[in-house]
């Protein structure tokens, strides 16, 4: 248990900041609906008068936005952004940081396997994504609900949340995966981010054109959709094949990084 509070002291600052600019995101974008609903403009008619690409752009596809919930819901795509790149990076850089800063030695002169070693760290990382779920939660809670008037509004949230933390355990998994795999553990961090970019833009690029619709089952970010999770809630499809790739990278990172000749 040593590594694992090791580990959560030194991700501490970087959790701190990451929330902290989570709850700007989310104070500045219901700023703009308190404003948008005090000028007595519709919301709902502005985004309508967007192209599509725009339209996809602002993640407001399908959502009512004359509600408080509805308009969090547009905010959701770049919250779910904030927390994947958050959770990408932090696993491929606690299971490659002892690399890249040349501590192996340090971690391994202990007495525990590979197999624990890895399996702390993961918990570690597990935890801090957790606390930033949490975070989001309490912090959306208490902004949304200042405007919502009267609105209900946690149940709604409470299953974006559901969907956010997912995505954050397999992006996080992901991160692993490419540390674990690679041989350039100073890379590990960029090609996860590049991974989970590549993924953001194909949503974007599936919201434009129909033809492609069938690849959405290759981006995450499709899997659970503000609209969705707040009309229909979790589609447990979607949460089957999550799980299913967060086991099988789960294993892939413990394979690897099992029989990796690790550089001192």
């Amino acid at each position: 248990m040593n590594i694992y509070w090791r580990e959560l002291k030194a991700h501490r600052k970087s959790l701190i900041f990451w929330c902290i600019g989570m709850v700007a995101l989310i104070g500045a974008g219901m700023s703009e609906y308190g404003a948008f609903t005090s000028s007595g403009q519709s919301i709902n008619d502005l985004m309508k008068s967007m192209p599509k690409a725009m339209q996809s752009f602002m993640g407001g596809g399908g959502l009512d936005m004359s509600t408080a919930v509805g308009y969090y819901g547009l905010l959701f795509l770049y919250i779910i952004l904030i927390a994947t790149i958050h959770a990408a990076v932090l696993g491929a850089s606690i299971l490659s940081k002892e690399e890249r800063d040349k501590t192996v030695e340090f971690l391994f002169v202990k007495p525990v396997t590979r197999r624990k070693v890895v399996a702390v760290k993961i918990m570690a990382a597990l935890t801090n994504s957790l606390i930033l779920t949490f975070v989001t939660f309490g912090v959306s809670l208490v902004i949304v609900g200042h405007f919502a008037e009267g609105e209900s509004i946690t149940g709604g949230i409470g299953r974006l949340m559901a969907g956010m933390f997912i995505l954050q355990v397999l992006f996080l998994v992901i991160g692993t995966a490419v540390a674990a795999v690679t041989k350039r553990p100073g890379k590990a961090s960029v090609w996860a981010t590049s991974i989970l970019l590549v993924t953001f833009i194909l949503s974007f690029a599936i919201d434009l054109s129909e033809k492609i619709e069938a690849l959405k089952y290759f981006t995450p970010f499709k899997y659970f959709e503000a609209k969705n999770l707040l009309d229909d809630g979790l589609e447990p499809f979607f949460v089957a094949l999550s799980s299913v790739m967060i086991f099988v990278l789960a294993v892939t990172t413990f394979w690897y990084y099992r029989k990796r000749d690790l550089k001192m």
